[in-house]
């Protein structure tokens, strides 16, 4: 089974904050901010936000959606980052390879742990990149290259989609 594709990646996970800007003084609650916004407001993903914004993919996860965005965490990145053999700097000074691998972290649509968890197993999954990656039955993400990443949280809720945390980057093909 395929889930779908469309654009963009971004990445958080943890809490769910309320967007507070251009809250009036009533109680009323305006419920959780975009992906972009989410991501922001927790600290944990501090290195994905720079990425997306090196990338120019703010707005297309501020956009509509809705959203599924499989968030590596900082540690994530700082074990690719050695991995690598590279620099935070160099790798957001790379948009072209930036905006692939942000956008391999991205399905198109709203897809909740429960539907993730929902599919035969293994389960192939098409992200707005246009590649796949691998669910198993331990709901571990097996990349393109091999490398499996597992979730650390799931069904963190944005206006325009949804987050689930990962301990590790997925890489898309070569």
């Amino acid at each position: 089974m395929k889930i779908a594709r469309r654009s963009l990646l971004l990445g958080s996970a943890g809490l769910a904050a309320l967007a507070m800007a251009g809250c009036s003084d009533d109680d009323e609650d305006h419920g959780p901010g975009t992906i972009v916004q989410v991501a922001s407001d927790d600290s944990r993903f501090s290195i994905l936000v720079e990425a997306v914004a090196a990338a120019g993919l703010v707005d297309t996860l501020n956009g509509a959606g809705p959203f599924t965005v499989f968030a590596p965490t900082n540690d994530a990145f700082a074990a690719l980052l050695a991995e690598l053999g590279t620099t935070k700097e160099a790798l957001l000074a790379n948009k072209a390879l930036l905006t692939a691998v942000l956008t391999y972290h991205v399905l198109a649509g709203k897809v909740l742990a429960a539907d993730v968890a929902a599919l035969p197993k293994p389960a192939t999954v098409t992200t707005v990149q246009g590649a796949s990656f691998t669910v198993g039955a331990d709901l571990g993400i097996t990349d393109a290259r091999g490398r499996t990443a597992r979730l650390l949280v799931t069904d963190v809720m944005a206006s325009n989609g949804v987050i689930h945390a990962i301990d590790k980057v997925i890489l898309p093909p070569a």
